[in-house]
C-alpha cells in the first residue's frame, strides 16, 4: 500500500489552468482553506469550481482565478452572502451555474457513479430551469410517465477536501456532525486530495465508528497534514469558526486583506492571523 502524503504545494503542482476543481465542505464549514491558499499562490487560473460555496469561492473569485462557478450558494453562514463572491459576480468576472442544493447533490452522485445524469424532482416549477437553459428534462419510461430534471453529472478533474484525521494511505475521518458530501467529491473526481488537521497511524481507525470513515483510500490521490488548515472556517471538534477573523475578511477591501494575510506561505498566513488576534486582544484590554 502506498504512502500518499505530500505538501500543499505538491498538490497544486499537479493542477493546471482550465481544470474543473471541486472543493468540499459547506459554506464556511470545514473548507480545505490551506489548499485554497496554496492555489492562490500559484499561477493557475481559468478554473471551473464546483462547490457548496463559502470563502473558498470568495477568495478565488477576488483573486481572478475563476472562469465559472457551479454552486447552489456562496455563504459565510453567519454572514449570509459571501461579499467577495458578490463583488466579483456583480462585476461579471465569471460565469455562474446556480442549481438547487438537492440537484447539486445528485450531480455529485451521478459523477461518483459514472452516470451522465440522474433524474431529480428538485428544480421543477422553479426559476432554476430558466436561469440554466442548458438543463433538460426526461420522461419516465414506466407507466407513471413522470417528468424529471436530468441533472448532469458534476465530473471534476480534481477535488480538494479537508477532514479532521487521515492516515498516510488516504483514509479520512470526520469527527464533526456532518460529512458535507466530501466522500462524493472525492469519488466524482479523477484525482482527489485530502488535507487534515492531523495524520494518524494506519491502525488509528480500527475502532472508529464506520460512519465517520466515508473518505476511503481508493478515491484519494494525496494526503496533506496541515493543522488549522480549515481556518477561518470551522473544523469541529478541533476548532470552531474564527468569527472575528471572518468578519475582518468580509469587511476588508480585497487588496488590503491579501497584502496582509496572503503574501506568503501557509506558515506566514498562520503567523499573521496570530499577530492580528494579539493586536485585537491588546486593543480590547486597553478599552
Amino acid at each position: 500500500m502506498t504512502d500518499k502524503t505530500m505538501t500543499a504545494d505538491d498538490v497544486i503542482a499537479r493542477l493546471h489552468s482550465g481544470m474543473t476543481v471541486g472543493i468540499g465542505g459547506w459554506g464556511s464549514r470545514r473548507k480545505p482553506m490551506a489548499l485554497v491558499r496554496a492555489l492562490l499562490r500559484s499561477e493557475i487560473t481559468d478554473l471551473t469550481v464546483v462547490s457548496y460555496g463559502g470563502p473558498d469561492v470568495g477568495l478565488l473569485a477576488a483573486a481572478g482565478k475563476l472562469r465559472k462557478l457551479i454552486a447552489p450558494f456562496a455563504t459565510l453562514d453567519s454572514i449570509p452572502l459571501e461579499p467577495h463572491f458578490r463583488a466579483a459576480r456583480q462585476a461579471g468576472s465569471f460565469a455562474l451555474a446556480e442549481v438547487d442544493e438537492a440537484m447539486f447533490m445528485w450531480g455529485l452522485h451521478a459523477a461518483a457513479n459514472r452516470m451522465p445524469f440522474l433524474p431529480v424532482r428538485a428544480g421543477l416549477g422553479s426559476d432554476v430551469m430558466r436561469v440554466n437553459p442548458g438543463l433538460k428534462t426526461v420522461t419516465s419510461p414506466y407507466e407513471d410517465g413522470e417528468t424529471f430534471v436530468a441533472m448532469p453529472a458534476l465530473r471534476m478533474d480534481a477535488a480538494l477536501v479537508h477532514v479532521n484525521r487521515a492516515d498516510r494511505l488516504g483514509n479520512g475521518q470526520y469527527l464533526g456532525p456532518d460529512p458535507y458530501f466530501d466522500d462524493l467529491f472525492c469519488e466524482a473526481a479523477d484525482t482527489a486530495y485530502v488535507s487534515c488537521e492531523r495524520l494518524v497511524g494506519t491502525g488509528g481507525f480500527r475502532d472508529a465508528p464506520p460512519q465517520t470513515l466515508l473518505v476511503a483510500r481508493h478515491a484519494v490521490t494525496g494526503v496533506v497534514e496541515t493543522p488549522h488548515g480549515a481556518h477561518f472556517t470551522s473544523c469541529v471538534p478541533d476548532h470552531g469558526r474564527d468569527e472575528p477573523f471572518q468578519k475582518l475578511y468580509a469587511t476588508t477591501p480585497w487588496p488590503e486583506f491579501a497584502a496582509r494575510f496572503l503574501h506568503g506561505d501557509e506558515k506566514t498566513y498562520q503567523a499573521a492571523v496570530r499577530t492580528w488576534h494579539e493586536e485585537r486582544t491588546a486593543k480590547e484590554e486597553q478599552k
